[in-house]
């Protein structure tokens, strides 16, 4: 099993996992996060429907990444020692019922501003600054997206193009070439479920068909450290 997950993480780019924490670990981290400061939080009309920068806001959430059952699952799909170097709340909430269209995640979080070549362009999130790496680093990374609750069809369930992140960095074109020809794959997970996936891999949500909580943790694991003087800023 072990060995099939890896090669279908390699060939298709996600793996969905279910029962990867259990109930008692949900609602530690529902509480957590509910319990949080809101000063890192994305707002719509009063209601935080995202948040980044969660390893500084919820030490939980370290600790999840910490956990055995994460580390479990990473073992499964990289060989050296890895580490979280990033993570965000998303959540579908009726005043914040957004779309997102295709894309790659590209961009890293690091400790500050350093130039070292072959890493560029720059750019600021919620205080923090981020760069776009060279392409291995991006293909020696994992995300793991850990649902807080059921996702389903009708709650804007994540949707991927297979296989799309052995293409490499892409263009807008491209982007929009692949998804016209492409036949998507819409990753419904049960609460305490996982989906494993490439960051380059291409993905998109829809708006809720039905507004509802859709907690999502977001969390980036490396394996290696960035090139002196850049630091991954979770892991500094």
């Amino acid at each position: 099993m072990i060995f099939d997950q890896r090669e279908q993480l390699d060939r298709d780019g996600f793996v969905i996992i279910e029962n990867a924490i259990d109930d008692d670990t949900v609602a530690i981290l529902r509480a957590a996060i509910d319990g949080a400061s809101e000063s890192g939080a994305i707002k719509r009309r009063g209601s935080a429907y995202a948040m980044r920068n969660l390893i500084e806001a919820v030490p939980a959430v370290r600790g999840l990444a910490d956990s055995q059952p994460v580390r479990n699952i990473l073992a499964k799909f990289m060989d050296r020692h890895p580490f979280v170097v990033r993570a965000i709340l998303f959540d579908k909430i009726p005043d914040a019922n957004w779309y997102v269209g295709w894309h790659q995640d590209r961009a890293i979080a690091v400790a500050e501003r350093c130039d070292v070549a072959g890493f560029g362009p720059w750019s600021v999130k919620a205080g923090v600054p981020h760069v776009e790496p060279p392409l291995p680093v991006l293909e020696s990374m994992v995300t793991v997206r850990v649902h807080l609750d059921d996702c389903d069809q009708t709650n804007g369930p994540l949707r991927v193009l297979a296989g799309s992140h052995r293409r490499g960095c892409l263009e807008a074109e491209q982007i929009k070439a692949m998804v016209k020809a492409g036949r998507e794959d819409v990753c419904t997970v049960p609460v305490g479920g996982a989906v494993v996936m490439r960051p380059l891999i291409l993905h998109a949500s829809s708006p809720s068909e039905r507004p509802s909580r859709r907690r999502v943790l977001h969390l980036e694991f490396a394996d290696q450290p960035l090139p002196s003087p850049l630091q991954w800023r979770a892991n500094r």
